[in-house]
């Protein structure tokens, strides 16, 4: 099963306070197991970095502790999906024809990344979010459950 995860899904995996950890974590041990095959859109690497360093939590991790945790834990894994111009394009013009604005349009580069890998299933904790920026996946968008 090829599956794409949202940058939600990875920071829960990644940060053991988060309320997620333990479902989020399941899923990146299935991806490091060869169960699943592990996407994630370019984008998400750029986004991870800048939660993870942002974390508002009282012992700051550097930065160069979050990129080695992005080069151990993320790069190897998982398979990055890359955007082109053209796939810009075609978001940004959908985003304008629905009247979308701001934020939505990173969530929606990532759901491109989903329709372009082919995968069965993106996994998020925005749901909502990625079902109004990109309704044509709707079938396939799932927050983590316990694999």
């Amino acid at each position: 099963m090829k599956i794409l995860f949202d940058t939600s899904v990875l920071v829960a995996a990644l940060v053991d306070s988060h309320a997620h950890h333990s479902v989020a974590f399941s899923w990146l041990v299935k991806v490091r197991r060869h169960e699943v095959e592990g996407y994630i859109a370019t984008h998400t690497l750029a986004e991870l970095y800048a939660i993870l360093t942002s974390l508002p939590v009282q012992q700051k991790v550097s930065t160069t502790e979050v990129w080695q945790l992005i080069q151990n834990s993320v790069l190897p894994i998982f398979e990055v999906v890359p955007l082109t111009k053209d796939d810009y394009q075609e978001v940004l013009e959908s985003l304008s024809e629905a009247d979308l604005r701001g934020g939505a349009v990173y969530d929606a580069l990532i759901a491109h990344a989903a329709v372009k890998a082919k995968v069965d299933k993106l996994l998020t904790y925005n749901s909502k979010h990625f079902r109004k920026v990109y309704p044509a996946i709707s079938t396939f968008i799932e927050e983590p459950m316990s694999p």
